[in-house]
Parts: structure tokens; C-alpha cells; sequence
């Protein structure tokens, strides 16, 4: 076992520490700031745990962790200095994060106690849960492992043996993860930087990792180890595949049956399977993996997003255009999505080897809209151009990372790009916002947070365009969102290339949290594309360019809306809205006329004529989660009249045609209302 008597996190190094400043009668103070604003002073090296407990014994017990000028920290590292520090318990992201990190590493200790020899990858905690990269070499794992697993889990748990941070050289920490036989650490520590690296301990079990931990394995309570999945080293298809376990847990059982409650029902909500249930879309191996195919039912659905969005376009501004499927590569090496993304494009398509000039399969559509800007001279006056397109894009995910609609290959962007006066910027941005707000409200995303993504800054290779342009956009999404009345969070490293941006993550019914429409403000690629107007001037002038499409990629929208209501789509969106369902062949002539007279009222109708049962034919408008049913017998024919039946609700009573398209057209307009009024009116 790998022995360092003095970690930082060790009990002997605490303890020495402790003797240490005894010993010179230390008595220097430092300067805590609490989230509330006051201001404390305690003995400098007081460490997490013992704050927490000079605060609050019931934080104490409940603390995980510590942020400490914005790093977070294990409980038992000393702090040195002056700090603003917020102590994390589970009720923080951070905190959560934490103990799903520290139930990795239990889980790893598990894996080598019950399958020597096994080699780690990497295992970090995820948005729910967390996951680790291991090789069992020939071994393939089951369900009954899990199981297994788990219990060992538990039992390493009950033990409640601390996590102690290691500091070690390069040279240490290779000799050790050689000597072990584990070349997945050893490739990982060979990138770090000498004095940046640590160890964790828990136990029999040492790890490479940056940390930080709960304080033991007793905090880990209640485990549950979720599936199996296959996934490539570091995402590379050319290295070995890995085993990766994924797995949750959490302080209480409660939480726990919670939690599989909503991941059972998301099964049951899974686009995939509603996918095929309600035939909507399908994939094919010899077409490709990630390259959906629409079926009819789908199709309809798709078409009918993109003229709910495309007429709202309109009536703001909006004017269509349309782009061809590929580009020269010079084309996007100028925009600088080749090589910036190159990775994650599909090969170019070689015209002359000698020059490796070529064509790319479009990965995004912007070049194209600003090629169509570039097309004649611009005048200030007209200004905002809004150009808008369903731009059919093409991005090579790997094989192991495409699901379902959420990930593909090819797939649409309701995109379009707005070049506007440096003057008409917050204006445009605020507007933009409105109209993703109005999409979500239409479609029943009622919740969602958003986050301004900008540059990090200690990062900066990863980003074109000079420092006060940059500055520039990031303030001009800070005030446009303030004054709509978000309450945005801000995340470093998150912006594109070109620009910092604001994204919406919608959360669903099941309160997953969910990517979708995205707006970005871009100052560079005019810049490098020397676009320009003509000013009041008379004079060239460098327009703003603002990316934006509220549904993001339409292929993960639909996948995510899928999910949401659990393929139950609103009146206005559902691919049939109305099966017309005869009790008997005789009463055919009569549905068909119904139908009819239902199409031309402008409502998607599928008559039912099959010889089978009126109860048959139910149960399959039920599961194919069709709006409404119009049950026609002899009664109804003679009548004049139609059965209405609800899907979830059933019967409604009888009604006159006219009067049901009426109550339909009402249902609609009031969906339609419910979306224009604004959450911030």
C-alpha cells in the first residue's frame, strides 16, 4: 500500500502540523469571509472541518466539503490565508459532486477488491451520478455483479476510513502506477505538470486524482450501480474499449427510491422506445448510426415545428434562405471551423491532393448565411438583416456517444444570423430572447435556468479575436439578459470559439436538466470575413453578427419534447390529431366524410376502417397517444353528429361537427395565447 506520512490530509500530517505550531507558539490570524457577507478571524491553518464546527454543529455534521476563494477543498486541507469561503453540504451542486466523486473511488476500491488486477480509466462525478472507466481485461460484467459490487460497496462504506490527500512528484507517482501495471494513470500523470499532483487514499485503494473528497466513506450511505456501457479510451475509436460503470448515491434511502422512481419513469418516457411505439423515426445500420430517418408520422411533427417557428419568424423579421449541404474547406478555414472543430467533422472531401483543397460536409451554417450578406454592398438602413434557415448540418460524433435523436450525426439547426449596428445589439439580443421564451412557453417548458458561457481566460489559444471585443460581447449579454429578467448564471470556458453566448437549459417533467436554444453574439467572424456597411457617414462600418436558434439541433429538441410529455404532443403539434373510428364497415362512407369535412377545417385525420373491433380500435388510438377519437355508429350517422372520446379522459359526449372543430380551433388559440404572454409582462 502506498505510504506518504505527512499528507495533508492524513492523520499523522495533521497532527505534526499541529505540534509544529504549538512548538513556535504560532499565533497568526486570518480574515474569513462567510456567503453572508460578515467577516471573521481565526487561527491561520484552521482547517474546513473545524470551521464548520466554530460555525455550526449542525453544518458540521452536514458539510462535504469547502470552497475557498472558488476552489473547493476537502474539509481537512488547512487554510493559510485571507478567503471567502462557503462550506458545501449536499443541498449544493458542488456538494453533490463531491460525494458522487468520493462514491467513484469507493466503487474503484470495490472493483480491485473483488477483480485483482483490474486497471482504472478515469471516474468522475456527472450531472446525476457519477461513472469510472475500468479494464477487466477478458471479463464481461452482468447485472449479478452490480449486485455484487454494491454489496461490497456497502460493507467498505461501514468501515468509514478517511480520504487522505497525497501530494507527490511525477517520479513518485509513475514509479507507482508502473509498478501496478495500470498504463491509463501512467499516460495521464506523463501529461501533468511536476507539483501538480496528488494521490487520494480511502483504505487498501490509492487513486491519481485532483480531488477534492467527502471526509470519509461513512458519509456514503445509499448506492445504486445503474448500467454498463462500453465506451473508448479518452473517446478515441483507435484505443481500447473500456468497461464504464455508472452509478449514484446518496445520504438517504428516501432520496434514493426517489430517484429510481423518476429513472423508471423516464424508461417509460425514453424517445427511443416512443419513438417506435408512436412510428416516428427509425435508424438503419446500412444508412448509419446517428443518420435518423423520419417516418411519416416524425415527418409530419418535424414540419409542423419548423411552420410554427418559421411564420413566427416572419411576422418578427425574418427572411428566409437557403444553403447547399457542403463548402470548400477554404471556406471554413476561414470562419475557423477547420481546424478548430476537425475532430468532430466528417473527412474532407479531397479535390486536389497537391493543394488539399476540397470540400467539407457543412458542420455549421454560418459561413453560408454570411457568404449570402458578403453577396452585395450592405447600408446602414438596412440593418438588422435577420436570415434564417432549417440548415440540414453534419458533425462525426463517435460511435459510442451517439443516443437516439439527442445525439446524432446529421441533424437540422433552426439557425439564423442577425447582422445588426453596433448600437442595435442589446436590442436584437433581447429580442432573440424573447422568442426562445415564447418557443418554450408553446411548448410547455416552463422551467429552465439561464447561463452566459464565456472564454476562459486562462485559456485563451482556444478563442480568435482580441481581448476588448470580447470584453465588449460579454457585457452586451450581461445587461440584454438582466433586462429581460433572467436571472443568469455565468459559466468560464463555455463560449464558442468565436464568441461568449447564452444558452437555456430547460428542465422537463422529471426535472432533468436539458440543453436546447442557444444565442451567441460574434464580433470575430465579420472580422474575418471582412464584412462591412455603409455608415450615415458614408463610410465602412463593421457589422455585429448574433447567432441564435431556439430550438438548438430540431433532432435533440423533438427527442427532449418527446420525453417531456411522454409523447402526449399538444392539439397544435400532434402528427394526427383526430382518428375518426367507424363500429362497422357499413358506417365507412359516413367516417370518410367526416374525415373530410375535418381536413378541410385544416386538422391531420386518420379514418380507422379496418375490420376489427371499436374496442381494438381504441386501445391503438390510446397508445398511439392520439388527441381525439370520434367514435361513428348508425346513431351518429342519422344524427348528423360524432362521439367525442379524449385521449386519457375518455368519453365526451355527442356533438355536432361544426361544434367540435369549433371547440378544436379554440383549443388551439388558447395553447397559441398561453405562449405570447410574456412570463416578464
Amino acid at each position: 500500500m502506498w505510504e506518504h506520512p505527512y499528507a495533508i490530509g492524513g492523520r499523522k500530517g495533521r497532527a505534526n502540523q499541529k505540534k509544529m505550531m504549538a512548538g513556535n507558539g504560532q499565533t497568526d490570524v486570518i480574515r474569513i469571509t462567510l456567503p453572508d457577507g460578515s467577516e471573521r478571524t481565526f487561527p491561520k491553518g484552521i482547517t474546513g472541518r473545524e470551521l464548520a464546527e466554530q460555525l455550526s454543529p449542525r453544518l458540521a455534521r452536514e458539510a462535504l466539503a469547502i470552497e475557498v476563494n472558488g476552489e473547493v477543498r476537502d474539509l481537512s486541507r488547512p487554510i493559510e490565508e485571507d478567503a471567502r469561503v462557503r462550506l458545501l453540504t449536499w443541498k449544493d451542486p458542488e456538494g453533490k459532486a463531491v460525494y458522487w466523486h468520493s462514491t467513484a473511488h469507493l466503487m474503484a476500491e470495490a472493483l480491485e477488491a473483488l477483480y485483482p488486477g483490474v486497471k482504472f480509466g478515469i471516474g468522475p462525478p456527472i450531472e446525476q451520478g457519477f461513472y469510472y472507466d475500468v479494464d477487466l481485461g477478458d471479463r464481461k460484467l452482468s447485472a449479478e455483479d452490480l449486485a455484487r459490487i454494491e454489496e461490497k460497496m456497502r460493507e467498505l462504506a461501514r468501515r468509514d476510513v478517511p480520504y487522505e490527500r497525497i501530494p507527490v512528484s511525477k517520479e513518485e507517482a509513475l514509479a507507482y502506477f508502473r509498478k501496478k501495471g495500470d498504463p491509463y494513470k501512467v499516460e495521464l500523470i506523463e501529461e501533468l505538470e511536476d507539483g501538480t499532483i496528488t494521490f487520494y487514499r480511502q483504505g487498501n485503494f490509492t487513486d491519481l486524482c485532483r480531488g477534492p473528497h467527502v471526509p470519509s466513506t461513512g458519509y456514503i450511505k445509499h448506492v445504486k450501480l445503474l448500467n454498463i456501457a462500453g465506451a473508448y479510451w479518452r473517446g478515441d475509436e483507435r484505443r481500447p474499449q473500456l468497461t464504464r460503470i455508472y452509478g449514484i448515491s446518496f445520504p438517504k434511502k428516501k432520496e434514493l427510491d426517489e430517484y429510481l422512481h423518476r429513472l423508471e419513469e423516464a424508461r417509460k418516457r425514453d424517445h427511443r422506445k416512443l419513438g417506435r411505439e408512436l412510428e416516428l423515426f427509425t435508424f438503419s445500420q446500412k444508412v448509419g448510426p446517428g443518420l435518423p430517418l423520419w417516418l411519416p408520422r416524425g415527418a409530419t411533427l418535424r414540419e409542423t415545428l419548423i411552420t410554427f417557428l418559421r411564420e413566427e419568424q416572419i411576422r418578427r423579421g425574418y427572411q428566409p434562405v437557403v444553403t447547399p449541404h457542403i463548402g470548400r474547406l477554404e471556406l471554413y478555414r476561414t470562419s475557423g471551423h477547420y481546424p478548430y472543430y476537425k475532430d468532430s467533422q466528417f473527412p474532407p472531401m479531397i479535390e486536389d491532393p497537391e493543394t488539399g483543397e476540397g470540400y467539407l460536409l457543412k458542420p455549421m451554417n454560418c459561413p453560408h448565411h454570411i457568404m449570402i450578406y458578403a453577396d452585395r454592398p450592405r447600408s446602414y438602413r438596412e440593418l438588422p438583416l435577420r436570415l434564417a434557415e432549417f440548415g440540414q448540418v453534419y458533425r462525426y460524433e463517435q460511435t459510442g456517444e451517439l443516443s437516439g435523436l439527442t445525439r446524432v450525426r446529421g441533424f437540422t439547426i433552426d439557425d439564423a444570423h442577425i447582422f445588426c449596428r453596433p448600437d442595435q445589439v442589446k436590442e436584437e439580443f433581447k429580442n432573440v430572447i424573447d422568442l426562445t421564451l415564447y418557443v418554450f412557453r408553446a411548448l410547455g417548458f416552463d422551467e429552465f435556468e439561464a447561463q452566459i458561457s464565456l472564454r476562459d481566460p486562462n485559456n485563451r489559444e482556444k478563442y480568435v479575436g482580441d481581448d476588448a471585443l470580447w470584453e465588449q460581447a460579454e457585457q452586451a449579454i450581461r445587461e440584454a439578459a438582466a433586462e429581460m429578467g433572467l436571472q443568469a448564471t455565468e459559466e468560464i470556458g463555455e463560449a464558442a470559439f468565436y464568441g461568449p453566448k447564452l444558452d437555456f437549459m430547460v428542465r422537463d417533467a422529471l426535472g432533468r436538466r436539458w440543453q436546447l436554444g442557444t444565442v451567441q453574439l460574434d464580433y470575430v467572424l465579420p472580422e474575418r470575413f471582412d464584412l462591412y456597411y455603409i455608415g450615415a457617414d458614408n463610410q465602412k462600418h463593421r457589422p455585429v453578427m448574433i447567432h441564435r436558434a431556439p430550438f438548438g439541433s430540431l433532432e435533440r429538441f423533438i427527442g427532449v419534447l418527446i420525453e417531456h410529455c411522454a409523447g402526449n404532443f399538444p392539439l397544435w403539434l400532434a402528427p394526427v390529431q383526430i382518428a375518426v373510428l367507424p363500429l362497422s364497415d357499413e358506417l365507412n362512407d359516413y367516417a370518410e366524410a367526416v374525415g373530410q369535412r375535418l381536413r378541410e377545417a385544416g386538422f391531420r385525420v386518420e379514418v380507422d376502417t379496418r375490420t376489427e373491433t371499436i374496442g381494438y380500435k381504441i386501445r391503438q388510438a390510446e397508445v398511439q397517444k392520439i388527441p381525439y377519437m370520434l367514435i361513428v355508429g348508425r346513431r351518429e350517422r342519422e344524427a348528423g353528429t360524432v362521439a367525442v372520446r379524449k385521449h386519457g379522459e375518455g368519453d365526451l359526449g355527442a356533438s355536432t361537427l361544426e361544434d367540435f372543430i369549433k371547440h378544436l380551433h379554440g383549443e388551439i388559440e388558447a395553447a397559441m395565447q398561453r405562449a405570447t404572454v410574456s412570463e416578464n409582462a
